[in-house]
C-alpha cells in the first residue's frame, strides 16, 4: 500500500509516514540505540501534536529502528549552546538543569500523554532511561521477546526523570516501581508483561505484523471516543471521586454529539457492523 504521506528529519534521525489512518514513527539512529537527540525530541513532539488535529490519523505508532535499541534515553551529546551568559556567571545556575528538564524529555512524555489519538509503541529491543519511560507514557506497549526495560539512572548516580515516577508508580504500585529504581535492573519483556507493563509479547519477527492488526484495529476505531476514554483512564489516579464522575459526564456528552456516535446507536439498531470515520 502506499503511503499517504510521508516525512524524514533532515538527518533521517527520525521518520514518519501515514498510511491508512495511522501515522508510523520511527527513531531512526540504530547504531545509537535510537538514543533521541534534542532536535529528534522536538520532531516527534510536533508530530504528536498535529496527529492530535489530523483528522486522517486515527492511531499513532512508536517504535525504534534495528535490533539494538527502541530507545535507549536521551543523546546527551547534542545539547546545543546556551543563551549568552553575563561576565561572572556560572556556567550552569540554578534552575538550568531543571528547566532543561522540563522543556526537554517531560515535553516529550507528556506530548504521548495528551496526544488525542492512541499511541501504541512497538518495543523491538531495549528501552531503558527515558526510552523506557517514553514507551510507557504510550496507551498500549506491544513488545518483542528480545526486549529488555531498564531503569538505568540509579547505574549513572542519577535520579529518574522523563517522568518515571509518575508512571510507574501508577501501573505497578509505588513499592515495585522503587525495586526497579533502586536496583537498576535489566526487566525481560515476558516479566514486564507479568508486571503489567506491556499489553503483549510476541517474537520479534512477528512484532510488526501484531503491531499493524493492533493500529489497524484502532484506526478503524471510534475515534473521539476513543480519545476520551485516554482522557478520563490518564486522569483516573489524579483526581478525587467528584471530579472525575464529572469528567466522565462531560466527556460522555462530548461524545454522544459525534457522527461516530450516530453511526454506532445505528448500526445497533439496524443490525450490522458500524463504520467509523473518526469524527
Amino acid at each position: 500500500m502506499a503511503d499517504d504521506t510521508a516525512a524524514v528529519t533532515p538527518d533521517d534521525a527520525v521518520l514518519r509516514r501515514i498510511e491508512d489512518g495511522v501515522a508510523w514513527i520511527t527513531l531512526n539512529r540504530p547504531e545509537a540505540g535510537n538514543a533521541i537527540t534534542a532536535a529528534m525530541r522536538d520532531q516527534v513532539i510536533v508530530w504528536l501534536e498535529e496527529a492530535s488535529a489530523d483528522l486522517a490519523v486515527r492511531a499513532v505508532v512508536l517504535t525504534g529502528a534495528g535490533e539494538k535499541g527502541f530507545c535507549t534515553g536521551a543523546d546527551l551529546r547534542s545539547s546545543g549552546p546556551g543563551p549568552a551568559r553575563p561576565e561572572g556567571a556560572p556556567a550552569r545556575a540554578v534552575g538550568d538543569a531543571a528547566r532543561l528538564i522540563r522543556t526537554g524529555w517531560q515535553r516529550l512524555v507528556s506530548a504521548v500523554l495528551d496526544c488525542e489519538k492512541p499511541v501504541i509503541a512497538a518495543v523491538n529491543a531495549t528501552a531503558a532511561g527515558g526510552g523506557m519511560h517514553l514507551a510507557l507514557a504510550c496507551d498500549l506497549v506491544l513488545a518483542a521477546e528480545e526486549a529488555k526495560f531498564i531503569e538505568v539512572f540509579i547505574r549513572r548516580g542519577i535520579a529518574p526523570d522523563a517522568g518515571g515516577a509518575y508512571l510507574l508508580a501508577r501501573l505497578i504500585g509505588p513499592q515495585k516501581a522503587k525495586e526497579l529504581f533502586f536496583f537498576g535492573d535489566d526487566v525481560p519483556a515476558r516479566e514486564a508483561e507479568r508486571m503489567g507493563l506491556v499489553n503483549k509479547v510476541v517474537p520479534r519477527a512477528e512484532l510488526m505484523d501484531e503491531v499493524e492488526i493492533w493500529a489497524a484495529r484502532l484506526a478503524k476505531a471510534p475515534t473521539k471516543a476513543i480519545s476520551v476514554a485516554k482522557y478520563l483512564t490518564n486522569r483516573a489516579l489524579d483526581t478525587d471521586r467528584a471530579t472525575a464522575l464529572w469528567d466522565e459526564a462531560v466527556g460522555q456528552e462530548l461524545v454522544t454529539m459525534t457522527e461516530d456516535c450516530k453511526e454506532g446507536l445505528a448500526a445497533f439498531a439496524e443490525r450490522r457492523p458500524p463504520v467509523f470515520r473518526g469524527w
